[in-house]
């Protein structure tokens, strides 16, 4: 993950808070948990010892892969005073077959669809980026093609 990784004040927050938790919390755990599965005896057959070793190296990944996102990242403008037009951060209230539904529009790293982050990159994201109230937005989904009117940008 090179460059610029666009981010939301409350995703960087978050981003933050997971790392501090990895480093302060979950490594010591972990360290803790190797050192008593040493004391079980022979580690060549130490089940134990095998999975804390491997819930370690999960571990160090996600840390460095935190500590590159975390350098990249790109705090993206507060819209939580409404903006005219989507961009990453905003919050979009939108129309379709008689339901309203919001969406913040985020980075890739903090996408998370089941609770309505969609990804600038996404197809609805890409779809919505740009547009303003009153925009009729189409785009391709699985199901077939959808049609969106836009309500509300905050």
């Amino acid at each position: 993950m090179k460059g610029k990784v666009l981010v939301t004040i409350e995703g960087l927050k978050k981003l933050k808070d997971e790392y501090r938790g990895l480093i302060k919390i979950k490594r010591p755990f972990v360290a803790e948990r190797i050192k008593k599965a040493r004391e079980y005896g022979d580690i060549s057959e130490n089940a134990e010892y095998d999975a804390a070793r491997e819930e370690q190296a999960f571990l160090e990944g996600r840390i460095q892969e935190l500590e590159e996102i975390l350098r990249g990242a790109d705090v993206v403008k507060d819209h939580s005073k409404g903006n005219s037009i989507v961009a990453v951060g905003s919050k979009v209230k939108v129309y379709m077959d008689g339901a309203e539904e919001e969406y913040h529009i985020v980075g890739t790293v903090e996408a998370d669809p089941l609770n309505k982050k969609i990804s600038h990159e996404s197809p609805l994201g890409i779809a919505l980026m740009g547009k303003k109230i009153g925009d009729v937005v189409e785009y391709e989904a699985p199901v077939g093609k959808l049609k969106f009117h836009i309500l509300e940008i905050r």
